[in-house]
C-alpha cells in the first residue's frame, strides 16, 4: 500500500478499482491439475506459491485500527475480503502441495519398482531354466547356487514391502486430501498388482526348483552307484578273461607232459569258462540298467568285455579239438605226424585240400612251413604254431597278396625274375618253389600264381 500512513486525509488502502496485485492468477494456477500428466522435468519446474511474501503487508493493514484511522470501518471491511482471499489461496496452496507430494511418491515408486521388476523377471527365468548334468559334482554346484539365491530372498522381501509402502503412502495422501487423478502412474506401467503377482509366482518357483534339484541329485547318486557297481564287476571279469587266454596259450605252446595231460588241462579251462558264465550274465544285467538310466560316460564298456569273451570261446574250442585230433591220429613217429596224417588232421579241422596237382603244390608249401628241416614229420609244436598263426592272423593272406601285387607291377601273376630281383635269394627261391603256374588268359611263359599260393599258406583272402 503506497502513501504516508500518518496522514488522515489520504487513503492508506487501495480503492475498489485497484485490485490486489499479488492475488492475480494465483487461484487459477493453484487449481490447475498439471501434476496429473507432468513428467519429471515438469515436476521440477512447478513453482511454489509466493503468498508468504505478502504476509507482512496484510499485518500492516491490521495496524490501521491502532492508529485511529478515520475510515477504519471501510478499511476493515475491505481487509476482511483480503483475508478471505488469503485463506482461500492458503487452502489451494495446501491442496496443491499435497498433490505434488503424491506425484513425488509416484515418481519414487517408479524409480524403485523398475529394477525390482527386472530382478524378478530374471530370477523367474533362471528358476524355470532346464538343466542337464551328468555327475554328482555338477548337480551339487547347481544346488549350491540355488541355496545362495534363496539367501537373498529376505532382502528381496523387505524391498518388496518398501515398494508397496511407497505406493500406499501415495494412496493415503490422495484419500486424505480428496485428490482426484485421472489415469495411472505416469512414470511406470508396473502396478502393485503386477509386482504382487510376480512375487507370488517367484515364491512358488523357488521350492519347485529346489525339489527338482534334489530329484536330480538322487538320480545322479543312483547313476554313480550303477557306475561303481559295473566298474567293480568289470574290473574282475576283464582280467579273468585275459588270464584264461594266457593260460590256454601257455598250455598249447608248452610241451609239458603228454598230450592227454594237456587235454586234461584244456578241459579244466573249458569247464571253468562255462562255470564263469553267470558272472558275465550279471555284468550284462548291470549294463542293461546303465543303458536304461542313459549313462554313457562309463570307463568300462560292455563291448570290450564281450569281445574278450568271444575270443576266449573261439580259442578254447578249436584248441581242445586240435589236441583231441592229434591224440586220435595214428602216431608212428614218436609224437610227430607224417604228411598224410597231417593232411588228414587239416581236413578234419575244416581245411580243404584238393587231390590234384595244384592242391598237392599248396600242401607242399604248408609242409615247408611246418617242417622247415625237411624231415618229413610235423611235430606237435609245429602244428600248434601253424594253427595259432591261422587263427590269429586273419588278414595275413590279404596283406601278402597285396605285397606280391606291388612286386608284380599290379599284375595278377608274377615271374621268377621279379621275385629274384625284389627278394633275398632264399625267400625268392622259397616263393618260386611254392607258387603254381598261373592259368589266367593274360599269362606269359613262366607266370606264377601268387594269389593261390598265398591263400594256401594263410587261408582264404577277401581280395
Amino acid at each position: 500500500f503506497p502513501g504516508n500512513t500518518t496522514s488522515p486525509q489520504r487513503p492508506l488502502v487501495p480503492t475498489p478499482a485497484v485490485p490486489w496485485p499479488g492475488s492475480q492468477g494465483k487461484e487459477a494456477m493453484l487449481e490447475h491439475q498439471d501434476y496429473e500428466t507432468a513428467m519429471l522435468s515438469d515436476i521440477k519446474a512447478l513453482i511454489r506459491s509466493d503468498l508468504a511474501a505478502h504476509q507482512d503487508r496484510l499485518e500492516q493493514i491490521a495496524e490501521l485500527n491502532e492508529l485511529d484511522y478515520y475510515d477504519f470501518h471501510n478499511v476493515n471491511t475491505r481487509c476482511q475480503k483480503i483475508w478471505d482471499q488469503w485463506d482461500a489461496l492458503g487452502s489451494l496452496t495446501n491442496s496443491r502441495r499435497e498433490a505434488l507430494e503424491k506425484t513425488e511418491k509416484q515418481l519414487e515408486y517408479a524409480k524403485c519398482v523398475a529394477p525390482f521388476n527386472n530382478w524378478m523377471e530374471s530370477a523367474m527365468e533362471d528358476l524355470q531354466d532346464m538343466f542337464i548334468v551328468h555327475t554328482i559334482k555338477e548337480i551339487e554346484g547347481l544346488i549350491a547356487a540355488h541355496d545362495q539365491f534363496k539367501s537373498t530372498l529376505p532382502d528381496a522381501h523387505r524391498e518388496h514391502g518398501a515398494i508397496l509402502a511407497i505406493h500406499k503412502e501415495a494412496q493415503r495422501i490422495t484419500e486424505r486430501n480428496h485428490i482426484k487423478l485421472s489415469g495411472s502412474n505416469p512414470y511406470t506401467t508396473v502396478t502393485p498388482q503386477i509386482i504382487n503377482s510376480k512375487w507370488e509366482k517367484l515364491q512358488q518357483l523357488v521350492p519347485k526348483r529346489h525339489h527338482a534339484l534334489l530329484e536330480e541329485q538322487s538320480k545322479q547318486q543312483s547313476n554313480e552307484h550303477l557306475r561303481r557297481q559295473f566298474a567293480s564287476q568289470a574290473s574282475v571279469v576283464g582280467p579273468w578273461i585275459q588270464t584264461k587266454m594266457e593260460e590256454i596259450g601257455r598250455i598249447s605252446t608248452e610241451m609239458n607232459g603228454t598230450l592227454e595231460d594237456q587235454l586234461s588241462h584244456l578241459k579244466q579251462c573249458e569247464r571253468s569258462i562255462v562255470d564263469y558264465k553267470p558272472n558275465l550274465d550279471l555284468l550284462e544285467q548291470q549294463h542293461q540298467l546303465i543303458q536304461e538310466a542313459f549313462i554313457f560316460n562309463n570307463k568300462h564298456t560292455m563291448e570290450h568285455i564281450r569281445v574278450g569273451w568271444e575270443q576266449l570261446l573261439t580259442t578254447i574250442a578249436p584248441t581242445v579239438n586240435e589236441v583231441e585230433n592229434h591224440i586220435l591220429t595214428p602216431d608212428d613217429h614218436g609224437g610227430a605226424l607224417g604228411p598224410e596224417g597231417f593232411k588228414a588232421c587239416l581236413i578234419s579241422l575244416g581245411y580243404y585240400v584238393e587231390n590234384d596237382r595244384q592242391g598237392e603244390a599248396e600242401f607242399n608249401c604248408i609242409m615247408r612251413l611246418v617242417d622247415p628241416d625237411r624231415s618229413g614229420l610235423v611235430t606237435f609244436q609245429g602244428f600248434i604254431d601253424f594253427m595259432s598263426r591261422e587263427t590269429t592272423d586273419t588278414d595275413t593272406a590279404d596283406q601278402v597278396i597285396a605285397s606280391f601285387k606291388v612286386l608284380a607291377g599290379d599284375k595278377n601273376f608274377i615271374i621268377a625274375e621279379e621275385l629274384q630281383r625284389e627278394l633275398p635269394p632264399n625267400q625268392a627261391e622259397y616263393c618260386i618253389a611254392c607258387m603254381v603256374p598261373y592259368q589266367g588268359p593274360e599269362a606269359v611263359p613262366g607266370a606264377l600264381d601268387y594269389k593261390s599260393s598265398s591263400t594256401a599258406l594263410y587261408g582264404e583272402s577277401n581280395l
